[in-house]
């Protein structure tokens, strides 16, 4: 029963909660970015591994601080 509320779909307020970061921000990273989400409906869900791989891949390094410090 564990395993599967572990792989359930995440909110958009879940998977904020989750990585530390605001609302806001994961709807900009979904269109700026291309977090992996999928549309259902109105909703946005989330699958937690595949947010994890895309952390883990560099998709959530903030462009701007590394170009400042690549100086």
């Amino acid at each position: 029963m564990k395993k599967m509320m572990e792989d359930r779909w995440l909110s958009v307020d879940e998977i904020a909660a989750y990585l530390g970061i605001k609302r806001d921000t994961v709807y900009r990273w979904i269109s700026e970015r291309n977090m992996p989400g999928h549309k259902i409906g109105r909703l946005w869900k989330f699958s937690k591994k595949e947010v994890d791989e895309w952390v883990r891949g560099g998709g959530a390094d903030d462009k701007r601080r590394q170009k400042n410090t690549d100086r």
